[in-house]
């Protein structure tokens, strides 16, 4: 019987520390829930930190000690100067300078290009004020093929020159001076020299001759001169030799003076049927 008492003493015992230790474990849960929650802030102290998180940027700056770029733009307006002053598109032609008539140098057989690369280059540099036409000067011509057909073709009036309005300063002779094919102006001791008016309004008139009126006939386009030594080649005269005395370039035809039984007789051929000795 004393031992049925003691085990029932010591299982009545047990049940008390077991409570005394799930007692001992609720208030050190209850400790530390205090102790967590005087630690941590409350809502309101949250959602104030993330406000102060959301203000800060990445480098620890906030919005006050930051440039905005918008204020950047504003304070550099305000001594900005309009892009319209800083972009001059219109060239000042000076009203002292006169456009004149000049004659330049070119390089032979490239007389059209030439004059072409001198039109771009007035039109890029932005100079059409100080400048007018520019021509090669040319005629109409009648040609003969061996066939007997005949074509009309511009011929050079002065190959190796062309005729430029313009006028002269240090920027547009600098100008003409550099452009690729170009020699230099005609004139004495390095100064232009000015057409005359009479001289331009002939070349103008013979390189573009009027459309409404009724011109004369082209001449024939001959390439011989008076006093050249040529040989004919057909006709009744064929393989005979003489030298031309006259040019009609109107019809075509050269008066060779041929030597016939001792002496010189002139004699009208067409153009094509001589050549030179």
């Amino acid at each position: 019987m004393v031992e049925e008492n003691s085990i029932s003493n010591d299982e009545t015992v047990e049940p008390d520390a077991e409570s005394a230790l799930v007692s001992e474990v609720d208030d050190a849960q209850v400790e530390e829930s205090n102790m967590t929650a005087a630690d941590s802030p409350d809502a309101s102290t949250l959602v104030e930190q993330e406000g102060v998180d959301e203000e800060v940027n990445e480098f620890g700056f906030r919005p006050d000690e930051m440039v905005v770029e918008d204020d950047e733009d504003e304070v550099g307006d305000e001594d900005a100067s309009p892009i319209e002053e800083l972009v001059d598109d219109e060239v000042v032609v000076d009203d002292d300078l006169e456009m004149e008539w000049y004659i330049l140098k070119v390089q032979v057989n490239r007389e059209t290009s030439i004059c072409a690369a001198l039109q771009r280059r007035v039109k890029m540099a932005g100079y059409e004020p100080y400048f007018g036409d520019i021509l090669v000067p040319t005629e109409d011509v009648r040609e003969f093929a061996k066939s007997g057909k005949q074509r009309i073709v511009k011929r050079k009036l002065y190959p190796g020159y062309i005729v430029v309005k313009m006028a002269i300063n240090d920027d547009t002779w600098f100008l003409v001076r550099e452009t690729p094919g170009i020699g230099d102006f005609t004139g004495a001791a390095g100064k232009p020299a000015p057409l005359s008016a009479e001289e331009i309004q002939r070349i103008i008139e013979t390189t573009r001759p009027p459309e409404d009126e009724e011109s004369e006939e082209p001449k024939t386009a001959i390439k011989f001169n008076v006093g050249d030594r040529v040989r004919v080649k057909e006709g009744y005269f064929q393989n005979y030799e003489g030298e031309v005395s006259n040019i009609d370039e109107r019809n075509g035809r050269v008066t060779v003076m041929i030597n016939i039984f001792g002496r010189p007789n002139p004699v009208e051929l067409d153009h094509w049927q001589v050549e030179d000795v």
